[in-house]
């Protein structure tokens, strides 16, 4: 399926599916659809373009990316986060609705229906798939006008057949601009297939996207209803006919409607009558408009049945018995890029190969479109055919270039002649085999329709083949063109008689239509005019001598009438038709009937047999006759058929008078009737009998056929047996895995419930942050801090007004992010209390960073217990230093760790030979006595104390002295001991002094 251009109006769509069909029927809601597709790098562009996007946009999206389908999507928990819109998980038969974001589940096709959503199973296996075409196309098909396909960052070509559906039945079509895009696949295959109706970065879609919903123009096809709209139309499409020199009045006007309203759109215009103005004043536009015009779509082998039975069933019996020599002439009207030219020239190539070596082909491609047919005649395509063409017949039938592109190989282009053309108004080619013309007729108004197939007809040789599409028909003249095949729409010219009078009234049709435009003839010029005698005398004596009569062919339909036969025929009821035998009054069917199958059977006429018809309310005595007449036309024998009143049977004068026993004649006359009428019942049974013969027969036929059509059934519903255990197989898998999936869904609902309590009573206030610094989740307590609700998620956390005095907390958030070095730092509010703010990186599951978290931890209370013991040991030292006693403070390991400035002078010692030091180590070691060491280290694990205890020694500085010790234990707010204070004093106290 590939992006094939068409170039006539009338061939907008070349998929042979409903997405070409008149799109008059498509279910439009009352708001834009759009369709989102992408592939690798589509996460970023989906969030570029839903960050810019405003929730009342008054727009629906449905996004189909490529996903794993063997895992749980979570990109609607991801997007949720950034977009205000409501996100959700399509499911099947969901309606949708504007301002909402469905995304298509992993592992299902997804499709579009009366304005729902409609999922299935792949059919095809992964890699294999198209899903964004999928869905695009069914848009284009249920939406119309109405769809808007967007084609985002992918590899690959999917997308491109969905954008021409769409660009087809007149919707918009966006593609990010290559440039921007992570990986550009996708956008350069849409744009070079030329179904771009815009390309622009994705920030920018969202706004054009508003600027086209805001000033949609009313619909052209309601406009045109009016008088004066109406007359815009026409304006419009004379100008066109004076720039192009092409006629499109005789197109439909929803085609033509759809088509300037696309480009009413796309300026920017509301009203027809201010594009009419816009055409005169733009040079460039009308070419454009007639571009528009020729709806550039087709495909190699659309539809592949339908080919399928042109190969198979089609043209092995029109190249049956032809001579080695036979040129085998075929007609691709409307042809576009070439595509389907090609696809049938592959067809005969492989039959030829085959079986048919010695044939000549002719193909003539024609097309209106001058740059369309530069394009088919170059023969150059994407690689987007490849999804149309198999790989056997890309290896045999093209050649790939380095760029990718394929070329139509020489034994194949040379098959085909390319012209430009129009087959409303340039001559047809002649004596045809094939004439292809598809998604043609169903663009034109019925009178030119009528036109084309009459002239197609001519172009035909008798039993050469017309080729349409599947949504065209013959319904003006069917018995020019039987059917061969009526599902893809193969069809047989039939010239015959009676042909050849339809295209003969079609032709007097045409010349009438002209001579009403010619001048008419002056008086002067009638009387001029030789009168022809011959001609009057012929003419009074047939209408006054001749009997009525009637020229049939040979079933009995009616070519040409003499006379009066209103007594004889009748227009037969229910469906209008010529055929004498039905329309035949009664008394006068069957003897015709027996009449004309002798004729046909042994050439036998038929000279004066006597019927009685019933005429109105009375009997009639009739005498008919037929005879063949030596003269052919079209290689078919013709019958005439004369009527003549036969008179009553003489009266005598004595039945005037009273009849008497004996002159009673009638009864004679009586069963002369009688034995006419049981003749005429006896060869009406003969026949009867004849014909349910013949329908025994068919009967007969039927019924092998019905037999052989129950083997069939019967092998169809073994197969279907087979595959009912097959889904039986499968749905025991599916529920299987569904009940794995449901217990690990209960598990992961029991790890986020655990989560979230965990997080609710830590009473550590949590932000995460994404690597965009955008808030990802927060914990309750984060509310003391920020001003945070739940519809903040996704917002940047700049934007939320905090009571932290940190100005510089993001740019350490950042720094995190970028060297994954930990910060730690404290915080005070505006209202005095203080926390400890740590940062971290945000590590997923398979060590990949993804963001920061910020953890705010309040320390208020320690702050305060540090502040109240600074404020207590400024008092101790306090204290200490006022007392003349010296004074040691001891720890629980007898170290001191406070001194006295009476103690320092007293021994004569300094502060940094004594903090830090034990007691025992002091000095020379004068403290360190047997005695001393048990009465300090009781104190604290006794809580005891003791008083006066004289230690006698040699102080170095200061001599021989006796020092009184006196020891107590400090306890702490809980009265648990843990220093020692020793004090000391001199018995000559003026060494203290």
């Amino acid at each position: 399926m590939v992006s094939k251009k068409k170039s006539y109006p009338d061939k907008a769509n070349a998929q042979v599916s409903q997405d070409e069909a008149e799109p008059t029927v498509a279910h439009k809601s009352g708001f834009p659809i759009v369709g989102l597709g992408a592939s690798a790098g589509g996460l970023e562009a989906f969030e570029a373009f839903f960050l810019n996007l405003k929730p009342d946009c008054g727009m629906a999206f449905v996004l189909v990316p490529h996903l794993d389908p063997s895992h749980v999507s979570i990109l609607d928990e991801i997007l949720q986060r950034i977009t205000k819109l409501p996100v959700s998980e399509a499911k099947d038969q969901t309606l949708v609705l504007p301002n909402h974001i469905y995304i298509i589940p992993p592992n299902r096709d997804m499709a579009i229906l009366n304005g729902e959503l409609q999922l299935s199973v792949p059919e095809l296996p992964r890699g294999m798939r198209l899903p964004i075409d999928c869905f695009l196309r069914s848009l284009a098909e249920d939406q119309a006008e109405k769809a808007i396909g967007i084609i985002l960052s992918g590899t690959g070509a999917d997308g491109t057949l969905g954008l021409r559906a769409i660009h087809s039945a007149g919707g918009l079509c966006l593609v990010q601009d290559p440039d921007t895009a992570k990986y550009d696949g996708m956008p350069r295959s849409a744009i070079q297939a030329g179904y771009a109706t815009h390309i622009l970065s994705v920030e920018e879609m969202p706004h054009l996207l508003m600027d086209i919903v805001n000033h949609r123009p009313t619909p052209v096809a309601a406009l045109v209803q009016h008088p004066i709209e109406l007359g815009h139309l026409k304006q419009i499409l004379l100008l066109l006919r004076s720039t192009t020199g092409h006629d499109f009045s005789q197109y439909k006007k929803s085609t033509l409607s759809r088509r300037i309203e696309r480009r009413m759109v796309q300026n920017n215009i509301q009203d027809m009558a201010a594009y009419l103005r816009f055409l005169k004043e733009n040079k460039a536009e009308p070419k454009t408009l007639f571009k528009e015009l020729l709806i550039n779509v087709t495909s190699f082998f659309r539809d592949p049945e339908a080919f399928i039975v042109l190969k198979q069933e089609i043209l092995p019996l029109m190249l049956a018995n032809k001579p080695p020599d036979y040129e085998f002439r075929i007609w691709v009207a409307a042809c576009a890029t070439g595509e389907e030219a090609f696809s049938i020239a592959i067809l005969l190539r492989e039959l030829m190969e085959e079986g048919c070596h010695g044939l000549r082909v002719q193909i003539y491609a024609t097309d209106l479109s001058d740059e369309a047919i530069r394009v088919a005649r170059a023969g150059r395509y994407g690689p987007h055919i490849e999804q149309d063409i198999t790989v056997e017949r890309l290896q045999r039938f093209f050649v790939k270039e380095d760029d990718g592109f394929y070329r139509v190989k020489k034994e194949i282009r040379e098959m085909v002649i390319f012209a430009i053309q129009s087959v409303i108004k340039d001559p047809p080619f002649s004596k045809l085999d094939l004439l292809s013309c598809r998604n043609l007729l169903i663009y034109l108004e019925p009178e030119l329709q009528d036109r084309l197939l009459l002239t197609f007809h001519s172009a035909l040789k008798p039993n050469g083949v017309l080729f349409l599409s599947s949504s065209e028909n013959i319904t003006l003249h069917p018995e020019l063109f039987p059917s061969i095949n009526r599902k893809w729409k193969f069809f047989r010219a039939l010239h015959t008689v009676a042909s050849a009078q339809t295209k003969l009234a079609g032709n007097l049709v045409s010349w009438a239509a002209a001579a009403n435009n010619k001048p008419h003839e002056s008086a002067a010029q009638a009387k001029t005019k030789p009168v022809n005698f011959a001609e009057l005398t012929n003419r009074v004596l047939l209408q006054s001598y001749a009997p009525a009569a009637v020229l049939t062919d040979l079933q009995g339909n009616i070519l040409f009438i003499n006379g009066d036969t209103g007594r004889y025929l009748r227009p037969a009821p229910g469906n209008a038709t010529l055929n004498v035998i039905e329309m035949a009054r009664e008394g006068l069917q069957l003897a015709l009937r027996n009449a004309i199958l002798a004729a046909v059977a042994e050439g036998a006429p038929t000279q004066g047999s006597d019927v009685t018809i019933k005429s109105d309310s009375s009997y009639a005595m009739v005498r008919f006759s037929l005879r063949t007449l030596p003269v052919q036309v079209s290689g078919e024998r013709l019958l005439l058929i004369t009527f003549e009143d036969m008179p009553p049977p003489a009266k005598t004068k004595r039945r005037t008078r009273a009849a008497t026993p004996e002159e009673m004649t009638h009864e004679a006359q009586r069963n002369q009737e009688l034995e006419r009428e049981l003749s005429y019942s006896r060869q009406t049974l003969q026949s009867t009998v004849a014909e349910q013969q013949a329908t025994n027969e068919e009967l007969k036929s039927t019924n092998e056929e019905m037999q052989s059509t129950n083997e069939e059934l019967q092998s169809s519903n073994e197969e279907l047996e087979t595959s009912k255990e097959e889904l039986q197989s499968l749905n025991e898998e599916l529920v299987t895995v569904n009940a794995e999936l449901q217990a690990k869904i209960e598990q992961l609902g029991d790890v986020k419930s655990d989560l979230k309590n965990l997080l609710d009573n830590v009473n550590v206030a949590t932000i995460f942050l994404d690597e965009q610094l955008r808030i990802r989740r927060f914990t309750r307590d984060a509310l003391k801090l920020f001003r945070l609700m739940s519809s903040d998620v996704g917002r940047p956390l700049e934007h939320i007004k905090s009571s932290l005095k940190a100005e510089n907390l993001l740019e350490n958030a950042q720094k995190v992010l970028d060297t994954l070095v930990v910060f730690e730092s404290e915080f005070q509010t505006e209202d005095g209390d203080h926390y400890l703010t740590r940062i971290l990186p945000y590590r997923t599951v398979h060590n990949m960073i993804d963001g920061v978290v910020i953890t705010f931890t309040d320390i208020s209370q320690r702050v305060a217990a540090e502040l109240a013991f600074q404020q207590a040991r400024r008092a101790a030292d306090g204290i200490v230093e006022t007392v003349r006693e010296p004074l040691l403070v001891l720890d629980g390991k007898l170290n001191v760790i406070l001194a006295s400035r009476s103690f320092y002078r007293a021994f004569s010692v300094v502060r940094e030979a004594t903090i830090g030091q034990c007691i025992f180590d002091l000095g020379n070691r004068q403290w360190d006595i047997p005695k001393l060491h048990k009465l300090l280290e009781n104190i604290l694990p006794e809580n005891e104390s003791f008083d006066d205890y004289v230690v006698e020694h040699d102080f170095p500085g200061i001599g021989l002295q006796r020092v009184v010790l006196n020891a107590r234990c400090i306890s702490d707010e809980r009265g648990d001991p843990q220093l020692i204070l020793l004090a000391m004093t001199f018995e000559d106290q003026h060494l203290v002094s």
